[in-house]
């Protein structure tokens, strides 16, 4: 378990963020601790009321800037807590770190597949005391490891790398520092195994970084390859002018990439290694012929599929990015199950079928006023045989006159159009 501890100045900002999850559906409080009322009943007026609780050690805090705790506690998506074990984290997480006695709200998020709880509270004691946090990461990383076992949740090993994997986003380019969110991008990649270079470019395009190799001759006459990174829109398009490898370190460049790719080929054949998402990937393919139901099934086991296309739509690429293992896999290489043209035949017989189903049901419809039309033809036969030329022997019922009317002028049209 990874937990993550933010200040801030704004009460308002820390419950706005949660509860903006609540009301789309995304998130869910399920306990509090001295509130003034039961939260969890009560989510409507959750704002007002956390506002009414925390508000005595807000006037009361001496110097405190930053009161306000907004902490995540992140499981990983192996461990599977209920509502109640989850109150129960959190209740132990804020005794071990001192803030057993502070107001504070726990929500559960679910709007990713990693299920976690924020708790937002309070640094500042009753008197207006800022709570002692020395060393508060280390007691932290300390009380996450006791938890582990307490609650027979997943040991983390490495706090950092794992910190990096739940935390790490798409590169945004409107957020500015380009380079920086890139380089923790391919940092995190590098834990990765991959053999080729399609295979690096699918795992970075699923955080919106383009990569690219180059070659030319240098100034000494000789030639030589490198790589650029780019920024990109969620389309894969690029928005950011190219970041030569070597801003980032020589571990990102052609050589040391390179030597990388073959020494993971190399254990892979000699089976070091093995793809062991064969199965989870036969599975959904059983299941889900829609591309994106495929797409997102397999993302719930902790797989990202990449497919690529051509102009005309034909799928000629697939990778397999393995977060579980860290491992990734053109389709290929897995076997010709998984191949490119498997897929694109299990994508599109899909949607033949449902362009078959569709005009089916077209046919369905036409036949069914094809034979309204000749109902309706049978009436308007009806009224010629009942009417008389002159039309004053019949009703003067205007409402029945215009009804006549407008069935022989449709007739008229539909006999035009035979």
């Amino acid at each position: 378990m990874v937990a993550k501890i933010n200040r801030g100045a704004s009460i308002y900002g820390a419950l706005i963020y949660n509860q903006e999850k609540v009301n789309t559906g995304n998130a869910r409080i399920i306990s509090g601790n001295r509130m003034m009322v039961d939260v969890t009943a009560n989510p409507e007026n959750v704002m007002q009321q956390t506002l009414f609780s925390f508000e005595p050690l807000l006037a009361a805090n001496r110097n405190t800037r930053q009161p306000i705790l907004h902490i995540s506690l992140n499981p990983t998506n192996h461990d599977h807590l209920n509502d109640e074990q989850f109150a129960s984290l959190a209740k132990d997480y804020m005794e071990k770190m001192n803030y057993g006695n502070q107001p504070y709200i726990v929500y559960i998020h679910e709007d990713i597949d990693r299920r976690h709880i924020h708790i937002v509270s309070l640094c500042i004691d009753d008197e207006g005391r800022k709570i002692d946090d020395a060393y508060e990461h280390r007691r932290s990383m300390t009380a996450c490891r006791e938890l582990e076992t307490k609650y027979g949740l997943e040991k983390i090993t490495d706090e950092r790398k794992e910190t990096d994997r739940l935390f790490l986003q798409k590169v945004d380019y409107q957020k500015g520092d380009v380079k920086h969110q890139i380089s923790n991008v391919l940092k995190y990649a590098l834990d990765y195994k991959f053999t080729t270079f399609g295979e690096y470019s699918a795992l970075l395009s699923l955080f919106n970084v383009e990569s690219k190799t180059v070659n030319g001759v240098g100034v000494n006459g000789k030639p030589f390859n490198g790589i650029v990174y780019s920024a990109t829109d969620d389309m894969g398009k690029a928005v950011s002018n190219p970041f030569k490898s070597s801003l980032f370190g020589k571990a990102f460049g052609h050589e040391k990439l390179n030597k990388k790719m073959e020494r993971n080929a190399k254990d892979l054949k000699e089976g070091k290694y093995a793809p062991l998402i064969r199965g989870d990937i036969s599975s959904v393919m059983k299941t889900e012929k829609d591309k994106e139901d495929f797409m997102r099934k397999l993302r719930e086991k902790g797989i990202d599929a990449v497919f690529r296309t051509n102009d005309e739509g034909r799928l000629y690429g697939a990778t397999f990015i393995d977060h579980n293992r860290k491992e990734v896999y053109n389709g290929s290489q897995l076997g010709k199950d998984f191949s490119a043209n498997v897929f694109h035949k299990l994508f599109n017989e899909s949607q033949n079928r449902d362009s078959s189903d569709k005009n089916d049901s077209n046919e369905k419809h036409i036949n069914h006023e094809n034979h309204n039309q000749n109902n309706i033809s049978d009436i308007g036969g009806l009224f010629d045989l009942f009417t008389p030329n002159s039309g004053n022997d019949i009703t003067e019922d205007i409402a029945e006159q215009d009804l006549i009317r407008r069935l022989r002028k449709k007739k008229r049209k539909q006999q035009r159009h035979l």
